[in-house]
């Protein structure tokens, strides 16, 4: 399976998927911690995320999947989202919170 494949099934069988630099509980960098803040304060406690420097194929693969030239990038039901400010501003006028919720990635509060 070819990086491209690779990504395509990630994103397709995950409902929420961060492409980030470092993990969930140790963000490599302050952009990604800000992705994975904004995911919580919208109520996602749980999602697939994908740490970019573990793997030089998909760091590079993955700016190239969406065409999209930085990490964080955020993956909804097998669509590109955007990056952490396109993340912010959906979160700070609800869009963000909605698509989640549509994508059933919301837990109950």
């Amino acid at each position: 399976m070819d990086v491209q494949e690779i990504i395509r099934s990630q994103v397709t069988s995950n409902p929420v998927v961060l492409y980030m630099k470092g993990t969930p509980q140790f963000p490599q960098c302050g952009f990604s911690s800000t992705a994975v803040q904004i995911l919580k304060h919208s109520g996602v406690s749980k999602f697939f995320s994908v740490n970019v420097l573990e793997n030089d194929e998909i760091r590079s693969g993955i700016k190239e999947f969406a065409n999209w030239p930085t990490i964080p990038q955020l993956y909804v039901n097998g669509e590109f989202v955007g990056g952490c400010d396109i993340m912010r501003e959906m979160y700070e006028n609800g869009e963000l919170q909605q698509m989640l919720a549509d994508a059933g990635a919301k837990t109950a509060s």
